[in-house]
């Protein structure tokens, strides 16, 4: 039990360090935000793209069943 307390006072005292003023965004990422924007950019595409094709290749499988009955046009 003495642990969970412990823990719970580390996280605690972390949070509020991270939500501090003096430790908020300082801005020294090694990745800038320009770069994560165009890298989830290129991977929706990419999911798209892969979903796509597997809506076209399914599409292409099923085939085609012609006019249901009773859709009109049976005069």
């Amino acid at each position: 039990m003495a642990y969970l307390a412990y823990l719970h006072a580390v996280a605690t005292q972390r949070l509020r360090m991270l939500t501090s003023g003096g430790e908020g965004d300082r801005g020294d990422n090694p990745v800038p935000t320009a770069i994560i924007i165009v890298g989830l950019a290129l991977l929706a595409g990419i999911v798209v793209g892969w979903a796509l094709t597997t809506a076209n290749t399914f599409m292409d499988q099923s085939g085609d069943i012609g006019p249901m009955p009773g859709a009109g046009g049976e005069g």
